[in-house]
C-alpha cells in the first residue's frame, strides 16, 4: 500500500489518503528512515508545497520494485502536470526507474546518495559484509551505524541500530541474505541532478563520477557534491542541499502547460519486471 504526506509550510506532518498534488514530489520507500529526509523537505517547504508519497509493505509482503512502480504510477497518472521527483537510496532507486519508465511525468530527477550502479544501498553493504564477516546481525548494525554516522554515544548508537533493523525488516529493497540485485547503469532523458557526499562509505566518489558517462545529451544533468554528511547527508546539510535542488529547478527551462491525458492504471499497467536474466 502506499500514503501521501504533505510537507507545508509551518510544515506538520500529516498522512494522507487523498490525492494531494503539489509539484514536488519524494519518494519513500523505507518508512523507518523517513526522520533523515524530514529536515530537507522541511527547508523545500519554505519555498513551496511538498508532497511524500511513501511505500509500506508488511514482512510477509515479497519485495517488488514493480509493484511499487505499479502503484506510483497509479497516483501520478491521475496529475495533468508532470512532477519533480526526489529520492534517496532505494526510493532514488525508485524514482529512476519510474523517470526510466515514464519520461512524460517527471518535470525533473534528484537522487541522493544514488551511484551509477543504482542498486547499491547501504542495505547492499550490510550484505556484503554479513556474508564476509562471521558476526551476529546486532554487532554487524553496529558497524554499518559507525559507517553510516560515524556516531560513539552508546544512546545514539542503540537508537539507530534499533532503525536500520526495521529497515532491513520492513523497507522495499532488492537485497537479501539469498542474493543482492546488481543492476547496470540507468539513463534517463529528464533534467537530472544527482546529489551525493565526499565522505559517504556508500555511493563512493567513483560512483557519484560515473554518472557523467551516462547524463543524458537531451536534458539538463548536474553533479553536486556536498562537503560531509555521508550517506545521509541530506539530513546534516538541509539547506544546502535544499538550495542546490532549488537552484537546479530554477534552470530549468519552462515546461509545457497543456494537461498530460490519463492513458494507464494500475489495473492495466505493464506487468513485464524490471529484472532481467
Amino acid at each position: 500500500m502506499y500514503t501521501l504526506a504533505s510537507f507545508n509550510q509551518p510544515s506538520p506532518y500529516f498522512a494522507i489518503n487523498m490525492v494531494y498534488s503539489p509539484e514536488i514530489l519524494c519518494l519513500n520507500a523505507s518508512p523507518h528512515l523517513q526522520v533523515f529526509d524530514r529536515p530537507l523537505l522541511q527547508f523545500l517547504a519554505k519555498q513551496q508545497p511538498v508532497a511524500q508519497w511513501e511505500y509500506q509493505q508488511t514482512p510477509d509482503e515479497p519485495c517488488s520494485l514493480d509493484t511499487a512502480l505499479v502503484l506510483l504510477h497509479d497516483y501520478l497518472n491521475h496529475r495533468e502536470h508532470p512532477v519533480h521527483l526526489i529520492g534517496h537510496g532505494v526510493s532514488g532507486l525508485l524514482a529512476l526507474l519510474y523517470a526510466q519508465r515514464y519520461p512524460e511525468r517527471v518535470r525533473s530527477l534528484t537522487l541522493l546518495s544514488v551511484g551509477a550502479y543504482p542498486a547499491v544501498d547501504w542495505q547492499a553493504q550490510y550484505y556484503a559484509q554479513r556474508q564476509l564477516l562471521p558476526c551476529s546481525r546486532q554487532i554487524l548494525l553496529t558497524r554499518m551505524v559507525d559507517m553510516l554516522f560515524g556516531y560513539s554515544s552508546q544512546p545514539m548508537v542503540k537508537a539507530l541500530v534499533k532503525i536500520l533493523e526495521q529497515d532491513l525488516d520492513y523497507s522495499l529493497s532488492p537485497h537479501s541474505l539469498v542474493k543482492c540485485m546488481s543492476l547496470a547503469p540507468i539513463q534517463v532523458t529528464v533534467p537530472l541532478l544527482v546529489c551525493g557526499s565526499v565522505d559517504d562509505a556508500v555511493v563512493d566518489a567513483h560512483q557519484l563520477r560515473s554518472w557523467r558517462e551516462y547524463f543524458s545529451e537531451e536534458a539538463i544533468s548536474q553533479l553536486w557534491v556536498c562537503p560531509g554528511g555521508g550517506y545521509f547527508f541530506h539530513c546534516f546539510y538541509p539547506k544546502q542541499v535544499g538550495e542546490q535542488i532549488l537552484s537546479f529547478w530554477r534552470s530549468l527551462p519552462p515546461h509545457r502547460s497543456q494537461p498530460l491525458p490519463t492513458v494507464l492504471t494500475a489495473a492495466s499497467a505493464p506487468t513485464n519486471s524490471i529484472f532481467t536474466e
